[in-house]
């Protein structure tokens, strides 16, 4: 019957690995709201999600969000002097001025 949609009773009946359209998959993984089927569609074409197609609707799973959060996590910026770091750390840290010294640049000869 088109039109009539499951209804899920109880949340404990939903696995990981339980397909949900990604509108249902949004609402369930983010509660608080953000995220969106067009959320997760822009994910899905930047390959960080896994989405199924059948019969013409897009499909995920819990399971398939968080690993695309893993991939969409932001790791913290190392800091940009050597105050915070550790003496072993600054040990291994080059400046660089060292790391890359300017080369003299060629001078072109005088045609005589």
């Amino acid at each position: 019957m088109m039109g009539r949609a499951l209804h899920i009773s109880d949340a404990s009946e939903i696995t990981d690995e339980t397909p949900l359209r990604l509108d249902v998959a949004a609402a369930l993984a983010y509660p608080g709201g953000g995220m969106t089927a067009s959320g997760l569609r822009t994910e899905k074409a930047r390959g960080r999600l896994a989405v199924e197609r059948v019969a013409g609707r897009d499909w995920t799973t819990l399971g398939a969000i968080a690993r695309m959060r893993e991939l969409c996590r932001v790791n913290a910026n190392p800091p940009d002097s050597g105050y915070d770091l550790s003496e072993a750390e600054r040990q291994g840290r080059v400046t660089s001025g060292l790391a890359h010294p300017r080369r003299r640049q060629a001078v072109p000869h005088r045609m005589l």
